[in-house]
């Protein structure tokens, strides 16, 4: 189980080029990749959304890319002949009309503005690419192993939880019978006040019968709670994202303590789906960064 919050970085070094990547995840409802690099790598920019989608499947990323190079032919210098020419012109014409010495050198002449042009060399692509993909992986596996130590501590922090929820759910199933009691006491003192009257309402009666039979039996749901805790406590031991089917449970999981919470009026039991529903809402906030 991984969380989607971690941090991963890798630099290398190949012939003279050297690439750094830092990857920083956080929680986010679908994959976001956010990469900030150099624009001679904008064509490496699909292989590079490919390569993260193959290992990632939720969280906001950002990626950092940095490259410098030490290369002999890192750089290109263009000489702009025109404006030389020109500025030779200017120089021959200043001197013979002030009457001055021309002294316009070539170290002079290069320092022009305009008169020479540098530029970065074109990159060999393949290089690049090769480089770029190296990093790149490695940098995958750095921030795997963080969000997978973080997923570690979510998935004990959840755990722990579930094991008050299910604490929580046997002291409420060992209540059960009191419930039942709470409503049969309530259907004897109702069918008391029917029977002191003078007409008896058969169909009513058993209307009656029917609606607190029914309002005292918590018991499908406390089978389905006990369902969808073993179901939530298997799949923490997932090895894919399962952020997505957790936050379905807590829904489930709500859903069930709110209609036993609803159906008793007993102390202990409303005490024990207050509690489970504080436990749990923990546990909704939590799985917000699991992947």
């Amino acid at each position: 189980m991984q969380s989607m919050t971690g941090f991963g970085r890798s630099e290398n070094e190949i012939d003279g080029r050297t690439i750094s990547i830092e990857i920083k995840s956080v929680n986010h409802r679908y994959l976001d990749i956010n990469p900030r690099m150099p624009r001679y790598f904008n064509f490496l920019e699909d292989a590079l959304r490919k390569t993260i989608k193959s290992k990632l499947a939720r969280g906001r990323v950002d990626i950092f890319i940095n490259y410098q190079t030490s290369r002999d032919d890192a750089k290109s210098v263009e000489v702009n002949f025109p404006i030389i020419r020109a500025y030779i012109d200017a120089a021959k014409k200043i001197s013979e009309q002030a009457n001055v010495d021309n002294d316009l050198t070539m170290a002079r002449l290069m320092t022009l503005p305009e008169a020479l042009k540098v530029s970065d060399s074109k990159e060999d692509e393949d290089a690049l690419n090769i480089l770029l993909v190296k990093t790149l992986d490695e940098a995958l596996d750095d921030l795997i192993t963080s969000r997978s130590k973080e997923g570690e501590n979510l998935k004990q922090d959840i755990s722990d939880r579930l094991t008050t929820l299910g604490k929580l759910t046997d002291t409420i199933k060992s209540k059960e019978d009191v419930v039942v009691e709470e409503y049969r006491q309530k259907l004897q003192t109702r069918l008391t006040e029917l029977l002191d009257k003078t007409d008896f309402d058969e169909n009513r009666f058993n209307t009656e019968v029917t609606y607190f039979s029914d309002k005292c039996n918590i018991t499908e749901e406390l089978v389905r709670l006990s369902s969808h805790l073993t179901l939530f406590r298997n799949d923490l031991e997932m090895t894919k994202p399962c952020g997505r089917q957790f936050d379905f449970l807590v829904q489930e999981i709500n859903r069930e303590y709110n209609t036993i919470g609803s159906k008793s009026a007993d102390k202990d039991i409303t005490n024990s789906v207050l509690l489970a529903k504080s436990e749990l809402e923990k546990i909704r906030e939590q799985i917000q960064n699991i992947e």
